[in-house]
């Protein structure tokens, strides 16, 4: 039994530790309020029943007032007629009914006391109800609040992740970026200095490169001579050697 009881206590811890973890607190606390606002009709349920039973009691205590008035002024006309048997049968169901008439005043004095407390339980009840509906839709309000600023700042959160990504995506293109500059530069200073052929220069070296360009110019100066003197134009005087 020890057990059995042991391992229904950890099911159920466990269970309530679920519900915990899933359980709204807004949704509990309409619920409790909703079982409180029950109680109450319970209890208001019960100041009616009390109260109507003891309004049965007193007309049913009116009633037998009313008997042993008239048993008494039936005891009275048979003495008055020197009928003492008959007189004596009605003080004795008289005295009877007053007995059943201090009965039920006893029982309607109880009454009285138990509507009593059902009223002010009635009281503090209500009263306790509407300090927690305030108090519910307080807690209501500052779950709600809390709840969006949790989803704006995962929002927010996710959201920097992703700039972050982004960013690391950006640094990564640049970096590459630099790279196929610097050796793009490279290939260029390479070409320039003659350390590389250029693929445009047809197979040519340096040296034909140079030979090529002088003799480029000799044809460009003879042809100038020839328009030179085609023209009738002087002949431009060489530069002075230093």
């Amino acid at each position: 039994m020890g057990l059995l009881s042991r391992t229904t206590t950890l099911i159920k811890v466990k269970v309530s530790k679920l519900l915990g973890a899933a359980e709204d607190p807004r949704e509990m606390m309409d619920y409790s309020y909703e079982k409180q606002l029950s109680m109450l009709q319970d209890v208001r349920r019960g100041i009616v029943d009390v109260t109507t039973s003891k309004r049965r009691l007193e007309l049913q205590k009116s009633k037998l007032d009313d008997s042993q008035a008239k048993l008494q002024d039936q005891a009275k006309q048979a003495m008055a007629a020197n009928r003492e048997d008959l007189a004596r049968t009605a003080l004795e169901r008289r005295a009877m009914i007053q007995q059943q008439s201090s009965d039920l005043g006893t029982q309607i004095q109880n009454l009285d006391g138990e509507q009593a407390k059902l009223e002010q339980a009635e009281s503090r009840l209500r009263t306790k109800i509407e300090a927690f509906r305030t108090k519910k839709e307080v807690v209501k309000a500052q779950y709600s609040a809390a709840e969006a600023q949790v989803r704006i700042g995962e929002s927010v959160t996710g959201l920097s992740e992703e700039m972050a990504d982004v960013g690391m995506a950006i640094d990564r293109a640049q970096d590459k970026t630099e790279a196929m500059q610097a050796r793009a530069g490279a290939i260029d200073e390479l070409i320039a200095s003659g350390a590389l052929d250029d693929v445009t220069s047809s197979g040519q070296d340096s040296i034909d490169r140079e030979l090529s360009q002088i003799s480029m110019k000799e044809n460009v100066d003879s042809q100038l001579a020839a328009l030179r003197t085609e023209v009738g134009a002087p002949e431009k005087p060489k530069e002075l050697e230093g």
